[in-house]
């Protein structure tokens, strides 16, 4: 009973935030930037760390752009999800440019399910809105990591409800989709695989913005046991608060290598970055793992 008065608490909070026009939160966001960057000094290093290893060739002043700008767009972030709760299809549509829609329809044709595979780039929690530019498959969804706080894990699957998407927790995610495509349910299910690997599961290794990066497999899995199509949706950021999304095919690597529609997915991510570097998600530590030497189980070269 007292964790249902917290979430009650909670959503009827967020709500009354959420009310807010956009405008005003942007102002809450620009207060949260000093204190997130300045007075706490949110992961500061992490990020300037990752920073200085994607890009050497940037000076400190030209980083420090990039990290001031991402910090502002971490905020925005904040607000423009706690927005879902509140927000009209109107205002998301005016917001949300998507392309490539028909080309979602055009492949699902044929009945077979998609793996979208994505990264921690623009605001992936408005990414929902892209369900709203086609009619099939008509179940559309996302892979997420419960997060160990219950309250707030409940808060967070409302707010990726706002578009009538599912939510499938990660460690039920094969057995869902398999049963999914067993009963003939077609489905468009996004994938976030730019995250560190879990330390228990076997690595695999490529070259991520110049950096040995060990990658998840999952969403290439999942999609060869249920002959699933792959693409990508690539995140433009146009505006504050605006955002062009396009679906594209994944390109797989042609090297021979493991899992290369994966990889073919990295490549992509990466010149997203690369064309607007502030907004990847830098506080993440991805690199802190290390490339076995030799030719290890699961490496590919770039």
């Amino acid at each position: 009973m007292k964790k249902e008065r917290l979430y009650r608490l909670a959503i009827g909070a967020l709500h009354a935030v959420a009310c807010l026009p956009l405008w005003v939160l942007y102002r809450m966001s620009d207060c949260m930037y000093v204190a997130a960057r300045h007075l706490m000094r949110y992961r500061r290093r992490t990020v300037a760390e990752n920073l200085a290893r994607a890009f050497p060739e940037l000076g400190d002043g030209e980083r420090r752009q990039i990290e001031r700008m991402f910090y502002r767009h971490l905020c925005d972030c904040i607000v423009e999800t706690v927005k879902l709760l509140h927000i009209s299809d109107e205002e998301i549509d005016r917001r949300v440019q998507v392309e490539g829609g028909r080309e979602v329809e055009r492949m699902a044709a044929d009945g077979r399910p998609v793996v979208l595979f994505l990264g921690h780039y623009g605001n992936w929690e408005w990414v929902q809105a892209v369900t709203r530019h086609y009619a099939r498959p008509a179940t559309s969804g996302q892979i997420y990591k419960p997060l160990h706080e219950e309250v707030m894990q409940r808060v967070m699957g409302r707010i990726r409800a706002r578009f009538d998407t599912i939510s499938i927790p990660q460690k039920r995610a094969v057995r869902t989709l398999l049963h999914m495509t067993r009963e003939g349910k077609q489905w468009l299910i996004g994938f976030i695989a730019d995250q560190r690997p879990n330390s228990n599961t076997p690595h695999h290794w490529t070259t991520f913005l110049g950096q040995d990066t060990a990658y998840v497999t999952g969403g290439e899995e999942i999609g060869r046991h249920t002959d699933a199509h792959f693409l990508y949706l690539d995140i433009e950021k146009t505006a504050r608060g605006h955002f062009r999304m396009a679906f594209r095919p994944v390109v797989p690597a042609e090297d021979g290598g493991p899992w290369p529609y994966t990889r073919g997915f990295m490549r992509m991510l990466e010149h997203t970055i690369r064309r607007q570097p502030a907004y990847w998600l830098w506080s993440h530590r991805r690199w802190s793992g290390t490339r076995p030497p030799g030719p290890a189980a699961g490496s590919t070269p770039r």
